[in-house]
């Protein structure tokens, strides 16, 4: 309870109430002091996926694109300060840790996240920019806030992002943007790949040309 109390910035009391109706509902269980989620928390996120419209209406576009270039695909939306992902279509793994639907990555180094970021509004993105702790993941991480600022305005400018070994040594990822209503970014979709069997020119050559026709595709059904 201590613990939660200091990350929610609540009180011990209001914490004890809140772990108490959540424990009665079934969506935690208790050993002594120590809290832990109960699997009956997966019905939050599921009644999530399966009434947003775009998880549902992406999933054959992440598919095909996993089809056409045998890599995993992947779509997220920003959350805080974090891509998370909301569907995925996955051939293969290329990372230490496994992703799945709810992950979440940080949004400055990863391709998802960069699409994301560079698509907000100028003070929502120097707000970001301003609070933001760049910590080095690799040693190809851009940790310098006005670096980071012009790879956003270049990745708006291109209409994709490459990130190459920036989140995890071995790891290349490009994402374009998707667009929903009054064409806003509403998505990001993403190739993972092995840096030593990818190399970064075939990205731009083999891969980008895929994921552009497969997010135009998404674009127009939730435009139209």
């Amino acid at each position: 309870m201590a613990e939660i109390s200091e990350r929610t910035g609540l009180s011990r009391a209001v914490v004890r109430r809140c772990l108490f109706t959540l424990e009665e509902m079934g969506y935690v269980s208790r050993d002594r002091r120590v809290f832990q989620l109960e699997p009956k928390i997966l019905t939050l996120g599921q009644s999530y996926l399966s009434s947003s419209s775009i998880p549902v209406k992406a999933q054959p576009f992440l598919e095909a694109v996993s089809q056409r270039v045998n890599e995993s695909c992947s779509l997220a939306v920003l959350e805080g300060d974090q891509a998370m992902y909301v569907a995925r279509s996955a051939t293969r793994r290329i990372m230490s840790v496994t992703l799945g639907i709810g992950s979440r990555l940080p949004a400055y180094c990863t391709s998802l996240g960069r699409v994301l970021l560079a698509h907000l509004p100028p003070a929502d993105l120097r707000d970001y920019l301003v609070r933001t702790k760049l910590v080095a993941l690799t040693e190809h991480t851009i940790t310098d806030a006005k670096m980071l600022g012009r790879t956003l305005t270049a990745a708006r400018e291109q209409g994709y992002a490459l990130v190459d070994q920036e989140l995890e040594l071995g790891l290349r990822s490009i994402a374009v943007p998707i667009h929903g209503p009054n064409r806003q970014v509403v998505a990001a979709m993403n190739v993972g790949v092995q840096a030593g069997r990818v190399p970064a020119s075939e990205m731009l050559t083999a891969i980008l040309p895929v994921i552009r026709d497969e997010a135009e595709k998404l674009t127009a059904i939730l435009l139209y």
